[in-house]
């Protein structure tokens, strides 16, 4: 923790109060947030519903959340608050105009788990593709000992090469994915808001693909433009042997809707890391469709990427109590 006070010229301050919230999705005991603690007084919680959080944060300088939802009523609550950072890369829990209203900045972190999501990417589509973990089971459960060929194939596996393979949004993790796509050997076809300098594949329009991709991959903000673009229409226009993937935002999907194509047999799977709903709603449509793989908002949770996410809001924040604030997302 910090020291008791901090001198600035001959006045002794006391040192700024910095609320952590959410810290349950950052660590499993495995995270050091000293990077952070250097800055202030700091104390963490778990997370919080509304009401403990208006507690939690009502003396608080700077406030340092994951997906808590940071209301207007919050904002005007908290009379000392000066900061807000965000331990994501999104901020849609944020009430920007609120933040703006009192010289406030909030500031996010792009980019750190770039690498984490493009791996989670492929990780789920060589399970649905390569179906290894039901062959591990099956060796576990003993399987291969009682079988009489060096080799069996009850469950189906399929290349990648040759696929062609859509990238809905060509941001830093748009780009990864891409490149490692491409490194397989399929053909990848990019759909994006704002054309690319030098990208060496194929551009093409929103409908086109879902027309013409074999794997769909989407990689771009939920916002009034995109919310729920998965839909009936967008859907009907895939091939009934496709597979959608969803690492970004689950508001960008018709979730009913996908849920009946797949056990219509209208879609082959989806892989998915995001839900509208997180957590998952016991009566999620998703969750007993058919070829339908779900993680629990993972893809960003290797050890290494929260451990460069909190550095990197250490660094926000440092360089804001500098006086050169940084990846402010209401200017």
């Amino acid at each position: 923790m910090a020291e008791e006070h901090i001198k600035t010229g001959r006045r002794a301050v006391p040192p700024l109060k910095i609320v952590v919230v959410d810290t349950n999705t950052l660590t499993a005991g495995d995270i050091d947030f000293s990077p952070i603690e250097r800055l202030g007084q700091v104390t963490f919680y778990d997370r919080l519903a509304p009401e403990e959080l208006m507690t939690a944060a009502e003396f608080a300088d700077i406030l340092l959340i994951n997906k808590a939802e940071i209301t207007r009523q919050l904002v005007e609550h908290c009379k000392n608050l000066k900061y807000v950072g965000t331990f994501s890369t999104g901020y849609n829990n944020v009430d920007l105009a609120a933040l703006k209203e009192r010289g406030i900045p909030c500031c996010n972190v792009p980019g750190y788990s770039t690498q984490a999501v493009c791996q989670h990417v492929f990780a789920m589509l060589l399970m649905l593709e390569g179906n290894a973990d039901k062959y591990v089971a099956s060796v576990q459960s003993g399987d291969w000992v009682k079988s009489r060929s060096f080799c069996y194939m009850p469950w189906a596996m399929h290349e990648l090469s040759g696929k062609t393979f859509g990238v809905y949004g060509y941001g830093s993790i748009g780009r990864a994915v891409a490149k490692v796509a491409d490194a397989f050997g399929m053909n990848v076809v990019v759909h994006t808001r704002t054309t690319p300098k030098d990208c060496p594949y194929q551009l093409v329009g929103a409908d086109e693909i879902f027309a013409l991709s074999d794997y769909l991959s989407l990689h771009c903000p939920l916002n009034g433009a995109t919310a729920g673009m998965v839909n009936g229409r967008t859907l009907s226009l895939m091939k009934p042997s496709a597979v959608l993937i969803n690492t970004a935002r689950g508001g960008l999907v018709d979730e009913v809707t996908l849920a009946a194509a797949l056990n219509g047999g209208r879609l082959r799977a989806a892989c998915l890391d995001v839900l509208t709903e997180e957590p998952m709603n016991a009566d999620c449509a998703l969750r007993t469709a058919k070829n339908c793989l779900i993680t629990p908002h993972i893809a960003w949770c290797p050890r290494e990427t929260r451990a460069r996410l909190v550095e990197l809001v250490a660094k926000n924040l440092s360089a804001f109590l500098a006086g050169r604030p940084q990846n402010v997302v209401n200017r």
